[in-house]
């Protein structure tokens, strides 16, 4: 079954927060991507101020758990307050259950992101359920090995 996991949303200080974090989880960071490691898109331009921002950041904290985080900049998302600053991020062990699970959460809510193929190889979307609930639905065959 896929396992849930929370997803954190901040201004500007993702870094200063997960190394925060792994100071007190310990571990070391799976995965850190910033805005221009993204491939330039006319779509969604990065502007120089936020190119070292963290886009996706994954720290393993405890029994297959991990924390999930990124900085949200003009372009990527809503304003960051707090409140709205998370999301529940489900990350799917196969391709079929992904989209399961997304056309489930999804039904009669918002998609704000299909469900597709990303530039890093993992299938991605983000919705809102009808309760008004953000989640993320994730599936990377090269984590499911």
């Amino acid at each position: 079954m896929a396992m849930l996991n929370p997803y954190l949303y901040f201004k500007d200080n993702c870094e200063e927060a997960f190394n925060f974090y792994k100071s007190v989880f310990g571990g070391e960071f799976a995965y850190v991507g910033r805005y221009k490691d993204m491939p330039p898109s006319p779509e969604f331009p990065i502007a120089k101020e936020v190119e070292n921002m963290i886009m996706h950041i994954c720290l393993p904290i405890a029994n297959g758990s991990v924390l999930f985080g990124a900085d949200i900049c003009k372009g990527f998302g809503p304003p960051v307050v707090a409140g709205n600053n998370f999301s529940i991020c489900i990350n799917a062990n196969s391709e079929a259950e992904a989209t399961k699970l997304f056309n489930g959460v999804s039904a009669e809510g918002q998609v704000t992101m299909p469900l597709a193929k990303q530039f890093w190889g993992g299938l991605f979307g983000k919705c809102f359920d009808k309760f008004g609930i953000e989640w993320i639905v994730s599936f990377d065959e090269n984590e499911a090995k």
